[in-house]
């Protein structure tokens, strides 16, 4: 099932945020532009003269950029790449995809020649919290109150979902570009649904019920990546979390408060995560799967439900059966509430060759032509105003849409402790995988993860950060 998706909805789907506060203007310094007028310069849309080179990148240039290609894949940022070469002829950024992009990376950091753009992605994404303390990263400003690639009269940020960027804000400053507005949940065909006269459940226990019918009928209720766990947190515990206890649960879990793990709204949420494993509605052989292969065996029909975000229908867009139908759904509760902001965080290294490049190569890929490209071809959303007029999109997009639309203002944004706190992120992910295989309790896994956010905050050699909501 296909709609179109017009300006309206995309306005609609960011009724979250309130107007969004434009940054002070700060231009960097350069050589003099040798940049082609806009008038004849080969490109799909209108752009104004001041709006082809306003970070006044020095050309020709040969920037660096390497990029974590997961489940949004890598074609889109080679389109951004083609965009950039376009805008500026003579001038090229490289993209080369990797992953393990901390692994790979911080020796780069260390010897001090990074890339000059990274998507900093994935599992073993490099330490952004770690980055920003030590003056890594290049403050976003300058590209933020730029103007627009293709939206005249618009600054860069004024393109973008409000409040979209959050989540790469430090101090008031951006240092990582959210290219994509991710949504989070739990995944089911439609079809199968149907089929079985299956309908989806409003509370945990109708999911607790349904799982028993699922069970009966032969079929896994759920599976999850299980060699990453953490897929759980973010698809089905933070929503569960939200609906008891709203966001100051998760707001106190990410300022280390004392004793933040042991709320009631976390505690009760992650009992009834155990109910699960409990009741065996986890497939068997879950914990020993990456996340395509869980997800693989999730499309094969060998279990009903999966935690994941928008990315999952690409990321399997090889694999999906015709007529599979998957959409997304919130976490079961008694109100409706879900998981959605600003994610994949784009990075400038302030030590790169070529840092202005790199943020150059930003505004094209967070331009409006960008924006279909992604949608269209990613099935998925950047955070621009405007960015899939006149496209179509598939039923798993249409379906995070009507979800982000039908929670209102109860959308609430991720908890950010996994970018802040390496450690305590690989301790609550662990824990996780050890609870979902009955091998500790919820009790046990609040005492673990508390323990570790304790270890965190009274360690000096680690910058803390403060998030208000």
């Amino acid at each position: 099932m296909m709609k179109q998706f017009t300006r309206r909805d995309f306005l609609k789907a960011s009724v979250i945020a309130s107007s969004a506060v434009l940054l002070n203007a700060c231009k960097p310094s350069g050589k003099s532009s040798t940049s082609v007028p806009a008038a004849e310069l080969d490109l799909p849309f209108e752009i104004a003269d001041d709006a082809v080179n306003p970070l006044n990148m020095p050309e020709p240039v040969s920037a660096e950029g390497v990029f974590f290609s997961g489940g949004f894949g890598h074609d889109y940022i080679q389109f951004a790449a083609d965009l950039f070469a376009k805008v500026h002829p003579g001038s090229t950024v490289s993209v080369e995809p990797i992953q393990g992009v901390g692994e790979k990376l911080r020796p780069r950091f260390v010897g001090g020649n990074p890339p000059d753009v990274i998507d900093n992605s994935g599992a073993g994404s490099l330490d952004f919290g770690a980055l920003v303390a030590e003056g890594q990263l290049t403050d976003l400003t300058p590209l933020m109150n730029a103007p627009a690639l293709d939206t005249p009269g618009k600054t860069v940020m004024e393109t973008l979902f409000p409040k979209s960027q959050d989540g790469g804000m430090v101090s008031g400053k951006p240092y990582a570009l959210n290219i994509a507005y991710s949504v989070a949940g739990i995944w089911y065909s439609s079809t199968l649904f149907q089929e079985k006269g299956w309908i989806y459940p409003k509370t945990w226990p109708e999911m607790l019920d349904l799982c028993e019918t699922i069970k009966s009928a032969g079929i896994a209720p759920w599976t999850y990546q299980g060699k990453y766990p953490g897929y759980m947190s973010f698809g089905l515990l933070q929503g569960l979390i939200y609906k008891k206890g709203g966001v100051q649960p998760m707001v106190d879990i990410d300022n280390l408060v004392d004793g933040a793990w042991g709320h009631a709204a976390v505690v009760d949420s992650l009992k009834e995560m155990y109910q699960l494993a409990e009741n065996d509605y986890i497939m068997t052989g879950t914990e020993g799967l990456n996340h395509t292969e869980s997800q693989a065996e999730w499309l094969k029909g060998n279990a009903a439900f999966i935690p994941c975000g928008i990315w999952l229908e690409n990321e399997m867009k090889d694999m999906i059966p015709d007529n599979f139908n998957m959409v997304i759904a919130q976490s079961p509760g008694d109100k409706d509430a879900c998981r959605a902001e600003g994610g994949e965080p784009f990075i400038v290294p302030s030590k790169a060759k070529n840092p202005i490049a790199g943020m150059e190569y930003l505004r094209c890929i967070i331009s409006k032509e960008s924006a279909k490209y992604f949608a269209v071809n990613v099935s998925s959303m950047m955070p621009v105003l405007g960015g899939t007029e006149g496209v179509t999109i598939s039923t798993g997009m249409q379906s995070a849409v009507e979800m982000v639309e039908k929670c209102g203002e109860n959308v609430f944004p991720g908890m950010r402790y996994g970018g802040w706190y390496s450690d305590l992120s690989k301790e609550a992910d662990a824990m996780m995988g050890e609870m979902l295989t009955k091998r500790i309790t919820p009790e046990q896994f609040v005492e673990a993860v508390q323990a570790m956010a304790d270890k965190v905050k009274a360690d000096p050699e680690v910058t803390k950060f403060t998030r208000e909501k």
